[in-house]
């Protein structure tokens, strides 16, 4: 369907307003973005004309929908429109009990340690071998890797400040020690004053002079190549998240504790009340760093 802006005065209107109120929630970019398309995807399905559409014509276009976007898609255009109604419309939202995705359990992808290093080492490249090798051995999704700074390094402490994470959250990741020696090593080459993983625009010898991070397109045709090159398949920078998580859960680290280093939100409403003993913290700190000093980070054969 149709994603760009109508030509109608009256929905560019209700669209720039829509805008404002999804930047001042403090929303995410990229539900921002969700939130903006949804709006304009379903403004050209209706001619503009979104204040009086009835629950027959919302069924219709979220059907129609449903023949060309996914079900986690669909979800997204319909908080887009719920927010679109409340905040900007100023109307009573009443939920569409039709639209309800199938309940589905998926086996996240994961990769073996060997697996791992094999994707490291068959990438060519030394910014993106040394963001997949970072995003891996702190636990991170792809957004945080790019966003990290070198501010956020806490080699006082051995730790790693992620900074408005998924839901705005912050949290504090445990630093291995070879993880550290990397990004030292690394950052030696582009000397970026702030960004760890400085775009490549300018090659490594000019990368402090670029005024953005690693290009989120690069890394995904990157990662794609690595693991083509080694014979795998449907494996993702996420997927380093998940066997990074899977790794560590094999190597004995708490539960619980596995949660506060993903950042995820607990099924158990005292989860975040958890405090983790000081001998708690030595002892994951001790697996964690078995873990990634088990991988062989060699600055050979890369540009």
């Amino acid at each position: 369907m149709d994603t760009r802006i109508p030509n109608d005065p009256q929905f560019n209107q209700y669209y720039t307003k829509h805008c404002k109120y999804l930047k001042l929630k403090g929303l995410q970019p990229k539900t921002i973005d969700a939130y903006v398309r949804a709006i304009r995807r379903i403004g050209n399905y209706f001619d503009s004309q979104l204040d009086n559409l009835t629950s027959d014509q919302l069924l219709d276009y979220f059907h129609d929908l449903l023949d060309s976007l996914s079900w986690s898609a669909v979800k997204l255009d319909l908080y887009g429109l719920k927010f679109f109604y409340t905040n900007v419309l100023k109307k009573t939202w009443e939920d569409i009990p039709l639209i309800k995705p199938p309940k589905t359990t998926r086996i996240p992808d994961i990769v073996t340690i060997e697996q791992a290093n094999q994707i490291f080492s068959a990438t060519n490249k030394l910014s993106y071998r040394v963001f997949f090798f970072t995003i891996y051995s702190l636990g991170l999704r792809l957004g945080e890797g790019i966003k990290l700074q070198l501010g956020d390094i806490d080699s006082a402490n051995m730790r790693v400040h992620i900074r408005d994470a998924k839901g705005n959250k912050d949290r504090l990741v445990p630093l291995p020690e070879k993880t550290l020696h990397v990004l030292r090593n690394f950052w030696k080459l582009h000397k970026h004053p702030s960004f760890l993983f400085p775009n490549r625009k300018r090659e490594l010898k000019n990368a402090s002079l670029v005024d953005s991070p690693l290009d989120r397109g690069g890394i995904q045709v990157a990662i794609k190549a690595g693991v083509q090159q080694i014979g795998l398949k449907k494996i993702s920078c996420h997927s380093l998240r998940h066997s990074y998580a899977t790794h560590l859960l094999e190597a004995g680290v708490d539960l619980i504790e596995l949660q506060k280093i993903l950042g995820h939100v607990s099924l158990l409403t005292t989860a975040k009340y958890t405090h983790l003993t000081a001998q708690n913290n030595y002892n994951s700190y001790i697996k964690i760093n078995q873990l990634i000093n088990s991988f062989d980070i060699n600055w050979g054969g890369v540009k």
